[in-house]
């Protein structure tokens, strides 16, 4: 971890492509058991910072560090501080969804593989479709299988980019509560959303992206969305 503490920061942060920046420069600091929120108009440039910290695309400019080390997605213990869930359904085509699961359950040396692959299974309403191959899925099934994915293995910085995107009234309010349950367990989550009331139900601090990014309040992101 940082000298600040923060299990993820980075500073005079530009991001972009080709050299051109996407968005204004990004300051922030996300400490254990936090939840930022992350809003802005569509193109404005958040997954772009998300992809950014998450070490999928190199930086302009600036610096991003993750329990004190410098992004680097080749590294070993870097990938293991991260887990991210972006809009890419990158499956194994001949794998079941369980054995998705316990692929990354066991690649992350959890006890109890199975037992955990089970529950992950049950919490996202997968487990009448766990013997089917992604192919068989619904785009929702699919969204939350990436989801079980995200959360069933240990991390200490999760990257979650619109996670409600796909997902029904019920999973968006179940989802809220294991984001919450996340940080209450020490986790550190960066939480990008057009959702304003899984923002307001999850989010300590939010990051408003435009020309100028700022902090704000949970409730000022929110009505932001709002009033997008």
């Amino acid at each position: 971890m940082t000298e600040s503490g923060a299990v993820l920061e980075a500073g005079q942060l530009l991001v972009g492509y080709g050299g051109v920046p996407v968005c204004g420069e990004v300051a922030l600091a996300v400490r254990a058991g936090e939840i930022l929120g992350v809003v802005g108009v569509n193109g404005a440039g958040k997954s772009t910072v998300a992809q950014t910290l998450a070490g999928r695309q190199p930086a302009l400019s600036g610096d991003v560090r993750i329990q004190g080390l410098l992004v680097d997605r080749d590294a070993v213990n870097f990938r293991r501080q991260v887990a991210a869930v972006f809009d890419d359904d990158l499956f194994f085509p001949s794998l079941s969804v369980a054995e998705h699961l316990l692929l990354v359950a066991r690649g992350h040396s959890l006890a109890n593989a199975e037992e955990c692959v089970a529950a992950e299974l049950d919490f996202f309403g997968l487990t009448d479709r766990a013997t089917a191959v992604p192919d068989a899925l619904s785009s929702g099934q699919r969204r939350r299988l990436l989801l079980a994915a995200g959360f069933i293995r240990p991390a200490s910085l999760l990257i979650l980019d619109e996670p409600e995107q796909r997902l029904d009234p019920v999973m968006r309010d179940a989802l809220a509560g294991r984001i919450r349950e996340h940080a209450a367990a020490g986790g550190a989550v960066l939480l990008v959303t057009h959702d304003p009331t899984l923002l307001v139900r999850t989010a300590t601090s939010c990051l408003v992206i435009k020309a100028e990014v700022a902090t704000v309040p949970a409730d000022e992101g929110a009505a932001f969305i709002a009033g997008l």
